[in-house]
């Protein structure tokens, strides 16, 4: 039995995982760079080791300081979170080699749905629907492109194979542009991932992301738990989940949740996985591809199907237990939304935000759920993702859960760097959102980010606020034993400190200002 896991990863979901290793009597082991050792995984860890500096290809992603860092600790398991190794092939070899357990997939699993067009041939032997295209050609080979491309018929996706992250992908609406896509597709894939092979595939518009959860025990047992819809998103990249979604009927869900299941048994799957799918207005679905990890967006998963914990089905399955006795498919009981809360400016074309989190306080109540790595007085890493935090709810009905997300929003106060809360409260107005008539590409072709306001009733308190920082600032620097004895600072004068330092850069409530330096 695991006794002792040490977490390959940062911020959030290390966090995520070390609450249900203390719910298990598990001990946790951190691993840390330079930037994060002060970072809350950190600190709440049984155990910490750094392994190196800010980036991550000198920390997070060396494999071998991680195995060491484990035999240092006498951890007996590793869950790599998402991002990362978390689908490594290399890392879950080994894990295996110095008899550590993995948490996650196989390594033969991995490497069989890590590339695209190999995962796109088991699908099609086990009998899931894949979107019509063609497989493994060299980012070169002019020819064979054009030739299978009248075949397809444009528009089409060119894709890099070895692809992730919305990384090596062109959207091509005429023929003379085919090589262009070409070039730019295979070079951003051979500098991204070291191989510019990349294939064709049809480009299917509108459509739905659509995705199901899936885990799978050592013992042939697989469960789907329902679909969340992904189709928000900005640069290939998901900025809000639900689950369930407005376009699956139960009709549809039987259908997505038996290719999912079909898609884990093809390869003999172990632990939890996603299986993506790109769903057209018809009710029709093709495979997209299957992410062998803990998704970002589990959460709405877990709300959705009676609070099931996902991270303690995967330490269970890695034990080698079997999965609780049920349903092949979980049916979804109420609604749950995710809005990711990003460090990025909404009103500066989302640009990156990093620095000193002055003071946050986070939504609370009935059905709402904040996972983050945030706290009052930490510095914001620039060296990885711009991912603060993810803002859950849940309610009985998909309209609840709306306004539950509005209040949630409002109620999340961050002071210190810009983030996309804005942006989250500017789309809870939307009307095609409010239908739930989106896809893909909508975001990117029709909503448009409101302008910032300045007549937010709330400026003038926020203005307030900034000169009550100033003369606590003024009287403190005159009299340090005012701020609390011996010099020191209570949390309110630090966060008056920050506030007048940064120009009142405040988030929360429900439309943009921005009055000289200040900002929400």
């Amino acid at each position: 039995m695991i006794k002792r896991v040490l977490i390959a990863n940062r911020g959030e979901i290390a966090l995520r995982i070390q609450r249900t290793c203390r719910e298990l009597g598990i001990e946790t082991v951190a691993v840390y760079s330079d930037p994060d050792r002060n970072a809350l995984h950190v600190r709440n860890a049984d155990f910490a080791v750094r392994i190196g500096p800010g980036p991550a290809l000198e920390s997070y992603l060396v494999i071998d300081r991680i195995i060491e860092a484990a035999r240092q600790t006498g951890a007996d398991a590793i869950h790599p979170g998402y991002g990362f190794l978390s689908e490594n092939a290399r890392f879950v070899d080994a894990c295996e080699e110095a008899g550590i357990t993995f948490i996650g997939p196989t390594a033969d699993a991995m490497r069989a749905l890590g590339g695209k067009v190999s995962a796109r041939r088991l699908m099609e032997a086990a009998g899931v629907p894949i979107v019509p295209g063609a497989n493994d050609i060299s980012a070169d080979d002019f020819a064979t492109a054009e030739r299978e491309a009248a075949r397809i018929g444009f528009p089409l996706m060119v894709k890099a194979s070895a692809g992730g992250g919305g990384r090596g992908i062109r959207l091509v609406e005429r023929p003379e542009d085919l090589q262009a896509a070409m070039r730019a597709s295979g070079n951003e894939a051979a500098s991204s991932f070291g191989d510019a092979t990349i294939f064709l595939e049809r480009y299917v518009s509108p459509a739905r992301h659509i995705e199901v959860q899936i885990v799978a025990d050592a013992h042939g047992n697989v469960r789907a738990f329902g679909e969340r819809e992904c189709s928000i998103q900005r640069r290939n990249q998901k900025l809000l989940e639900e689950a369930p979604s407005v376009a699956v009927t139960p009709e549809i869900r039987e259908r997505l949740c038996a290719a999912a299941i079909a898609a884990a048994k093809s390869c003999g799957y172990r632990n939890a996985g996603t299986v993506e799918f790109l769903l057209d207005r018809n009710g029709e679905f093709y495979f997209l591809e299957v992410n062998a990890r803990l998704q970002v967006e589990h959460p709405v998963t877990e709300l959705v199907c009676g609070g099931v914990d996902l991270v303690a089905l995967q330490i269970a399955v890695a034990n080698g237990e079997m999965l609780p006795e049920g349903p092949s498919t979980v049916t979804p009981t109420g609604w749950a939304i995710e809005c990711r809360i990003n460090g990025e400016d909404p009103y500066a074309n989302f640009a990156p935000s990093v620095g000193l989190i002055d003071f946050v306080d986070y939504p609370t109540g009935p059905g709402v759920r904040f996972d983050t790595m945030l706290y009052s007085g930490l510095d914001v890493p620039v060296f990885y993702d711009s991912l603060l935090g993810k803002l859950i709810v849940w309610a009985e009905t998909r309209d609840r859960a709306i306004e539950r997300m509005r209040r949630a929003l409002r109620d999340l106060v961050i002071s210190g760097v810009q983030t996309n809360v804005p942006f989250h409260l500017a789309l809870f107005e939307h009307p095609d959102f409010l239908s739930g008539d989106v896809s893909t590409g909508w975001l990117e072709s029709t909503f448009t980010m409101p302008a910032a306001s300045e007549d937010d009733p709330r400026l003038d308190v926020a203005l307030i606020a900034g000169a009550l920082a100033a003369q606590i600032i003024a009287t403190n620097a005159k009299d340090p034993a005012s701020s609390g004895g011996s010099g020191g600072m209570t949390r309110w004068v630090q966060s008056a400190r920050g506030i007048a330092r940064r120009g009142l850069r405040i988030e929360g409530g429900t439309s943009g200002w921005r009055r000289g330096t200040a900002s929400r």
